[in-house]
């Protein structure tokens, strides 16, 4: 998708490029009714619309992303069936401020951190893999 999306807007950055150097061999007097600098609206809507393009397609997905992220870690409980960054299967023994008791296996427990939690496992507890 970012390849894409550098496709479609190097040919902007490129045109936006030649529009801003000046050509030596003509000058401003030679050009009748043009101002020398012109096309600055131009531009700047190029340069807006760009932003706007990165802002919905990268900067606001990544914000929500996040935001359910802090929800699910904040709405931790007792006998959540969670899974850590590290690939670790376990059920929520307890929760103690930042850190996560897990029941990886009968009789034993690690704590983790709140941050390394990362889903919710919603299989059945009799289910394999």
């Amino acid at each position: 998708m970012k390849f894409l999306l550098a496709s479609i807007l190097f040919p902007a950055f490129e045109a936006f490029a030649q529009q801003t150097q000046t050509d030596p061999s003509t000058s401003a007097t030679g050009q009748a009714g043009m101002c020398p600098g012109g096309g600055g609206y131009e531009n700047i809507i190029l340069i807006v619309a760009m932003i706007g393009i990165f802002y919905f397609l990268f900067i606001r997905p990544q914000q929500k992303q996040q935001k359910e992220l802090r929800n699910l870690r904040d709405g931790l409980k007792k006998d959540d069936r969670v899974v850590t960054s590290g690939g670790i299967h376990g059920t929520v023994a307890a929760v103690k401020g930042d850190m996560v008791s897990l029941r990886i296996a009968e009789g034993v427990k690690i704590d983790v951190d709140k941050t390394a939690v990362v889903a919710i496992d919603r299989r059945q507890e009799g289910e394999s893999s």
